[in-house]
């Protein structure tokens, strides 16, 4: 996929550079949930604000959320702090969450009834608080380093509004495929819909790089993957940028678990995909043909280790990858609430540092 962006006044290009595979002078690196559990002043604030939904909602809060690591480690790249359910929340199923339960839904969708009438809403309306967190996030960064703005893949989402909340089996969402696909695709489409207006508001607000999560897109196995989650993803994708003439904006595909998937996955609609442990940068880029830019692909448990050996697993994992331009260096998945902060300082020197004899 050739891609263009026009230059931009961000001081700070390296994830920029790396996306588009143009040589740097070092790996960048970002963290996904940077921002968050790990980090004290994230649970003073959660703390203080009262809920999760009440961080997410405050443009403010949100703001200070998002900047919190970057006042901590030399990252690479800020994300907006926000979640990928609120586009369903948007659309009336009433989110919440409990203690040590994760999100739930009040209204949850499972039938061809409920989905048919379910709520397509005004972005610009239900979920302005998060546009307004990116604007003022844009200016506290000052140009510093590029924003990432987000969303949940229409498949991951509708698990959630299928399920009516986190899921281990996923056995709702599975029945309606087998039972009901023409059901379940309308409601692939609503919120795909939903999620194209959404993520064209975080651009025209001023986000610079747009990644999709799927954080259970391998649930469904090779024979669905294609139909029910990754089409989806290539929708939206194609449909960014429509109502904005700024730029070309960079779009990442997150399939957790998805190493037998990522040669379909970086044929067409992505700049880059995110890698999980599960398979190793080397063989990524060989079976994705060097198509598209790698991110990923460390342990998070590995940060539970002395600094020493995670300096060594950073080390072996730009040995993998090696010279080749295109790699941001990134968690396999999420940093978990156990993390010591000191060790993700460590993590990001060790990166920028030993990175670079493979940009000399």
């Amino acid at each position: 996929m050739l891609l263009v962006i026009v230059s931009t006044s961000i001081k700070n290009d390296l994830f920029l550079r790396a996306l588009r595979r143009e040589s740097v002078t070092h790996t960048p690196i970002w963290i996904m949930r940077q921002a968050g559990r790990y980090l004290p002043e994230y649970r003073t604030l959660r703390k203080e604000a009262g809920s999760f939904m009440n961080l997410c909602s405050n443009p403010a809060l949100a703001c200070e959320v998002t900047m919190q690591p970057l006042r901590r480690f030399n990252l690479d790249a800020a994300i907006l702090f926000s979640d990928i359910l609120t586009v369903p929340d948007a659309m009336g199923l009433g989110l919440y969450f409990e203690e040590g339960e994760g999100p739930k839904f009040k209204f949850p969708v499972n039938n061809e009834t409920s989905i048919k009438k379910l709520f397509v809403p005004d972005v610009q309306d239900e979920l302005s608080y998060v546009f307004s967190a990116v604007s003022r996030i844009k200016r506290e960064l000052q140009s510093s380093i590029p924003l990432i703005g987000f969303a949940g893949s229409p498949w991951t989402v509708a698990t959630y509004m299928v399920e009516g909340g986190s899921s281990r089996t996923h056995s709702k969402i599975k029945n309606l495929l087998y039972k009901d696909p023409k059901s379940l695709k309308l409601l692939l489409n609503k919120v795909a819909t939903v999620t194209i207006d959404y993520l064209n508001a975080q651009i025209e607000a001023g986000v610079d790089v747009i990644m999709l999560f799927d954080t259970w897109g391998a649930v469904l196995g090779d024979e669905h993957y294609v139909e029910f989650s990754l089409d989806y993803m290539r929708m939206i994708s194609d449909e960014l940028n429509l109502k904005s003439n700024r730029k070309k904006i960079p779009v990442i595909f997150f399939t957790k678990g998805a190493g037998s998937l990522l040669t379909e996955m970086s044929r067409n609609s992505c700049d880059a995909l995110g890698v999980d442990w599960t398979i190793s940068l080397s063989k990524a880029r060989d079976i994705t043909n060097h198509r598209v830019a790698l991110q990923g692909n460390m342990n998070p448990e590995i940060l539970t280790l002395p600094p020493e050996e995670i300096i060594s697993e950073a080390k072996r994992i730009l040995q993998d990858y090696g010279s080749s331009d295109g790699h941001i260096f990134n968690l396999g998945h999420g940093i978990t609430p156990d993390i010591d902060p000191e060790k993700v300082a460590v993590l990001v020197d060790t990166v920028h540092k030993e990175s670079e004899i493979y940009h000399q």
